[in-house]
């Protein structure tokens, strides 16, 4: 099983529990609730008889902690897993961070220059790079390149990323540390990646970065579901493509104008 919430209209965010065997088809949703809180969510999934839930042997979900709550109240005999894409997102946040403070500085330093070239009475001239950026435009476009792997950037990503890595040190620090605790989740080894996961913490704490400190912490607070994942290797990819489905459903129909008829469909269609 899945959990996870989705906003269905004007903001309203929905819980949907989802059925990882449906393959977001009819049967794939279990329990819709209006909400985040927990107490609302329990109180709906406990309509489904106790010894149906027991036969549930996992449970995939993001970092939420209400979200960890459910599934141990609802779900006492299942496996609880922490979606590994949150996780690395958590990171890559960290990442992107360092770089936005690049930015801010860029933008800083680009705008004192223009008020000391506006006294002189003389035109700012930016300073461009081989590639055609600025150093402003250089951290701005570089957003997506630290999201992927290096074998996995085009020529002109590369040239881009070799002028950002020359320019910001710290920034290849954090893109590196960032990739390697991406490939602990190829591990086969749920010993090994217990050990990678260590050795990754006491990395961080040499590193000094404030916003890896707390990615860490949090991942420290929610290990043991973390690490679940290297059992069966589980995600929550189907949460997230129903997710998408319930988003498109909404698009075509240019939003949600009667919420009880939309739900009504949704069960249709996917409960």
């Amino acid at each position: 099983m899945s959990l996870d919430e989705v906003c269905l209209s004007k903001g309203e965010l929905y819980t949907y529990l989802t059925n990882k065997n449906g393959r977001g088809k009819k049967g794939t949703l279990v329990s819709s609730t209006k909400g985040v809180k927990s107490q609302d969510i329990i109180k709906t999934i406990e309509k489904i008889p106790l010894e149906i839930r027991l036969k549930v042997k996992e449970v995939t979900l993001d970092m939420a902690n209400n979200m960890n709550l459910v599934a141990k109240i609802c779900f006492p005999n299942a496996r609880i897993v922490t979606d590994r894409f949150h996780v690395v997102k958590l990171v890559v946040e960290a990442l992107q961070h360092v770089r936005v403070q690049h930015r801010w500085a860029a933008i800083e330093d680009e705008n004192t220059a223009i008020e000391t070239a506006k006294k002189e009475g003389e035109k700012h001239k930016p300073i461009v790079l081989s590639n055609g950026d600025t150093k402003k435009q250089l951290l701005a476009r570089s957003r997506f390149i630290l999201m992927k792997k290096s074998k996995d950037w085009t020529e002109n990503q590369k040239q881009r990323a070799e002028l950002l890595f020359a320019l910001y040190p710290s920034v290849l620090t954090a893109y590196k540390h960032t990739m390697e605790f991406r490939s602990i989740f190829e591990e086969k080894s749920k010993t090994k990646a217990a050990q990678r996961f260590e050795c990754w913490f006491k990395e961080t704490d040499e590193m000094g970065f404030k916003n890896f400190n707390t990615a860490k912490n949090s991942i420290k607070h929610h290990f043991e579901p973390i690490l679940n994942f290297f059992d069966n290797r589980n995600t929550n990819a189907n949460a997230e493509s129903f997710n998408a489905k319930i988003k498109l459903f909404r698009a075509n129909l240019r939003g949600v104008r009667d919420v009880q008829f939309s739900l009504f469909r949704l069960e249709k269609l996917f409960a």
